[in-house]
Formats: C-alpha cells, structure tokens, sequence
C-alpha cells in the first residue's frame, strides 16, 4: 500500500472545541496540515499549511510533538498516511478558510460522532484531543 506522509495539527480552542476541515471536492474532515515541500521536516511543514489554509502564523515552537500515526487514507483509495502529529491551541476567530479548504468547523465529542471523518482523525487525532471520551 503507497504511503502518503503528512504533518496535523490537533488545535484545541479555550471552551475544548477541535478544529477539523474538509478540502474542497471531499467529503471527510480532518485536522489541518499537508504534506511536505522539499527539505522541509514536519513542524516546517505544518506551519506553511497552517498559514496557506487558515491564514494562521504559528511559530514551530508553539508545536507540540504528538507522535507517528498511521491509517488508511481518507482520499486516496488504496493509500496509507502516515502522520507527524503536533498539539496547539488558537480560537475560531484567529482562522479563515483559504487555499484547498471548503470549510472548517471547531466540535466537539458529540458532533464528532455526527460528521464524516478522516480515519486518522477518528482512529488517533481526536482521541489525543479528548482522552476521557475513549
């Protein structure tokens, strides 16, 4: 199975709420991010995605490593991604949709059982983001 590796971001708001997004053309959410350009590593990555989608500037500082994850891809039939996760925190009125993004929307637990999501969101990233809903 192809690899397709990535960098996300699980930014939680103040009241808890995750942000998630939906590219345009696709159906799931999923946490920010995307995949890397030329010599870049992954904190580099996801801040050049975090600005060029959500308008977001965050320094690779401000990054906390969450880990390696791996799940079947959500747009790629046939593919693997495979995930560099960091944690961070912003709230709704610090991002914008830009770029590839359709739209973004900042839930919770319960809505995330009601909404399409990426299989890496729903297998690994958002159980970071609430441990006490596994």
């Amino acid at each position: 199975m192809p690899d397709i590796h990535v960098s996300a971001a699980v930014i939680t708001a103040r009241d808890g709420r995750v942000l998630v997004v939906r590219k345009r053309g696709t159906e799931r959410f999923m946490q920010p991010g995307g995949k890397p350009e030329p010599g870049e590593d992954a904190a580099q990555t996801l801040a050049r995605e975090l600005h060029e989608e959500l308008g977001l500037r965050v320094e690779e500082a401000a990054l906390t490593p969450l880990g390696v994850f791996v799940s079947a891809a959500a747009n790629e039939p046939g593919h693997r991604v495979i995930a560099t996760a960091f944690a961070m925190t912003a709230e709704p009125e610090d991002v914008q949709v830009q770029a590839e993004l359709a739209e973004l929307r900042w839930i919770t637990p319960d809505d995330a059982m009601r909404i399409p999501l990426a299989p890496l969101s729903e297998e690994h990233l958002l159980r970071l983001a609430w441990p006490e809903t596994r």
